[in-house]
């Protein structure tokens, strides 16, 4: 029966924590959306800036012109509501949690965040630039290079993702390691598999051109560097981290 109660209290607990983090991102909605079309207009900049002079972007859906704005407002919500977010989660996950773990959670937290807004800004600012010139100097004469705003969002999107996910190697690794999934010299032994699976996922995510490729798959080998160096300074060695977790005081409280 306490168990029962227990883990009814838990879902209780989980459906705070949603309803919060959801509010959160509905209120940031709300804040934005007056600025939806100037958003889309800042996002298409790159692109509108690679185009032909006098090219532009088209709308063939005939809501799209009120709907891709709007969706780019959620995004850009949702980006300003992520630190919240993740409290939600960290608030929820922290009583199960020992007490050396509850250190490490929160500062990792706050480096996945910023990271993943850094991958962003690395592709907006840096690959979009890039990728949009290429294709426009290879697009055959007499061709309108035009796109849909609802396909170009999509393709933001999706490179926004795959860029900050990239970024957030070094938090992957730190965390793999510290918790003893697997060790440093283990990652090191399997250094040429990664560096082959960068271009895999490089030429998977990006457009069809050697140098985006190459602008996500470099950074995502150099990351996992820096989260195999940073990795040192957080791994516990198996003694220690016996005592850890034996300690009594340590130890998570029991639901």
């Amino acid at each position: 029966m306490a168990t029962e109660e227990s883990f009814i209290s838990h879902l209780v607990e989980l459906r705070d924590r949603l309803l919060r983090a959801i509010l959160s991102v509905l209120v940031a909605f709300l804040c934005v959306f007056p600025w939806s079309k100037d958003l889309y207009s800042i996002l298409a900049r790159p692109l509108l800036e690679a185009l032909p002079k006098g090219g532009q972007m088209i709308a063939t859906d005939v809501v799209g012109v009120f709907l891709v704005p709007m969706k780019v407002s959620l995004l850009v919500a949702f980006i300003i509501a992520l630190p919240y977010v993740l409290y939600q989660a960290w608030a929820f996950v922290a009583p199960g949690l020992y007490a050396h773990e509850k250190k490490l959670v929160l500062p990792l937290i706050i480096a996945s965040t910023v990271l993943f807004i850094v991958g962003m800004s690395f592709a907006y600012f840096l690959v979009f630039p890039v990728v949009f010139k290429f294709m426009a100097s290879i697009a055959p004469e007499g061709v309108a290079w035009m796109t849909d705003i609802e396909k170009y969002l999509s393709f933001a999107l999706t490179t926004f993702v795959a860029f900050g996910i990239t970024f957030e190697v070094p938090v992957i690794v730190i965390v793999l390691v510290r918790v003893g999934i697997v060790s440093i010299s283990k990652l090191k032994e399997i250094r040429p598999y990664v560096i082959v699976g960068s271009f895999v996922v490089g030429a998977v995510f990006t457009p069809p051109d050697v140098l985006s490729q190459l602008m996500l798959a470099i950074p995502l080998c150099l990351l996992y560097e820096v989260g195999l160096f940073l990795a040192r300074f957080v791994s516990v060695p198996p003694a220690e981290a016996t005592s850890e977790a034996r300690a009594g005081g340590d130890a998570p409280p029991s639901a």
